[in-house]
């Protein structure tokens, strides 16, 4: 019988209480350690889709804003073709796929985290005289780097319409 007039724990329920304290503490550090690798993945996608975007804006605001569309194969670019556009300032930009990269001018325009495996320019109303308004679609697909050697598949659609009026 235990002497009412004793306090404390004994040896069990230490044995116990520590036990269950590491159980607690390992499911929670492994929760962490995969939430943390889930960030770190999010953020390089976040990083590379933004890079993404800002080639898509660059490409479109000078297509928007330019005049004289032409391919190097008339008037749809076949994937791989180079797009050509003059800019608001005369000067012609010229965009083209190069080894999994965007290039303007033989620039690159995405970061070596954006593996691009298909880039086509669709073009219409060039011809002078059809009575529409010059229209541009860009189709562009690839994967993106997550980090850790993962990558993320993307397909990307957008088009852009010369704002002068040329009908």
């Amino acid at each position: 019988m235990r002497n009412k007039s004793m306090r404390g724990y004994t040896l069990v329920e230490l044995v116990v209480a520590v036990g269950l304290f590491a159980l607690v503490m390992t499911l929670v550090s492994g929760a962490y350690i995969v939430m943390i690798g889930l960030t770190e993945r999010a953020q390089g996608m976040a990083t590379g889709i933004d890079n993404l975007s800002f080639a898509l804006e660059t490409m479109t605001r000078t297509i928007r804003t330019g005049t004289d569309y032409s391919c190097n194969y008339g008037n749809d670019c076949s994937p791989g073709a180079i797009f050509s556009v003059k800019n608001a300032r005369g000067t012609t930009m010229s965009y083209s796929l190069s080894s999994g990269v965007i290039k303007q001018n033989n620039i690159p325009l995405t970061d070596p985290s954006v593996n691009v495996s298909s880039l086509a320019f669709y073009v219409s109303g060039t011809t002078p005289g059809d009575a529409n308004q010059p229209h541009v679609t860009i189709l562009i697909s690839g994967t993106v780097s997550s980090g850790s050697g993962k990558t993320e598949s993307f397909a990307v659609e957008t088009g852009a319409t010369m704002r002068t009026p040329d009908l």
